[in-house]
């Protein structure tokens, strides 16, 4: 009988090194996008931004004497990141807050990023940790910058980070993200407006009427990305399972304003591509003569069970 250290008559890995589930759900799951961002009527230029894009480990075997069992040809893990600011302000001026705040957020991930794509809890609270830290430097450069040019104001900041069945969310503002799973919808942000004030952050919060609430409260936002006078904002922080099928929406008060969240649920529970559920989303609040910037991202994930 061979010692637990000694490799396979195969020539395969010693059973000590060998994961009860792998390859992991970050190397397999599957995403597919969709992105659209359309200026309001009332609008000199639209003050939305946006960003999709792709984390990922990589292994690739070069040159080897090994045999093909006992090493990796190629291994790849992925984790994506969507994410939506919505600036504040008039003539431009949340235009330059919106887009200074993806641009230090998504070069901070860049150079100080640990890209853990194998999720448990302790990987999980330092995710968390490292975004409300990113978050607090991008509140400070947008802040910085205001003092130094009046022609940049506030934004919201809302991100959403999966690698295999986990998702994350940062949020800041009225923007919103939702998970729409076995066609019910899920609201995942709280909107930070005097309207929502009071409720909690759930990691998957039971759904609120949006038309039942009063619209001016409804835009008065509480927490922004490059608030001044305070502290800083209130930095909504939590993580979710991500099931097979999820289909999860980041979208700006646009949409949500001019678009009733049960129209919405149709939407992305249809079988459309993701790209043309966006398209379906803006055309819908665009034809309901809102006058404010439209942004909406989906991503449908396919995760193997």
């Amino acid at each position: 009988m061979n010692d637990a250290g000694d490799d396979d008559d195969d020539g395969g890995l010693p059973e000590y090194l060998g994961p009860p589930e792998f390859p992991p759900a970050s190397a397999t799951a599957q995403v597919t996008f969709g992105a659209q961002s359309r200026r309001g009527r009332a609008r000199a230029i639209n003050e939305d931004h946006y960003v999709i894009f792709r984390l990922s480990r990589h292994l690739e075997t070069l040159l080897t004497s090994l045999p093909d069992k006992a090493t990796v040809a190629r291994f790849d893990e992925y984790g994506h990141v969507m994410i939506v600011a919505d600036g504040i302000g008039e003539s431009g001026t949340g235009e330059a807050a919106s887009r200074l705040a993806i641009s230090t957020l998504v070069h901070l991930v860049s150079h100080f990023g640990r890209w853990n794509l194998r999720v448990d809890d302790a990987i999980a609270q330092e995710i968390m940790a490292r975004a409300e830290r990113f978050y607090r430097h991008v509140d400070g450069a947008v802040t910085y910058q205001r003092r130094m040019n009046a022609a940049l104001n506030q934004t919201t900041l809302t991100a959403v980070f999966g690698a295999g069945h986990d998702l994350f969310f940062a949020h800041v503002g009225h923007s919103r993200a939702y998970l729409l799973r076995d066609r019910h919808l899920l609201r995942l942000t709280r909107d930070h407006t005097i309207g929502r004030n009071g409720s909690t952050t759930v990691p998957v919060a039971p759904l609120m009427d949006v038309n039942a609430a009063v619209r001016d409260f409804k835009h008065i936002v509480t927490d922004t990305i490059g608030m001044t006078g305070s502290s800083g904002p209130t930095i909504d922080l939590e993580r979710i399972r991500l099931d097979d099928d999820d289909r999860v929406l980041v979208c700006t008060n646009g949409l949500t304003d001019m678009v009733d969240e049960s129209r919405i649920a149709e939407v992305l529970a249809s079988e459309q591509s993701p790209s043309d559920q966006c398209q379906t989303l803006v055309d819908l609040a665009m034809a309901s003569e809102g006058d404010d910037d439209v942004t909406a991202l989906v991503a449908r994930y396919r995760i193997p069970t």
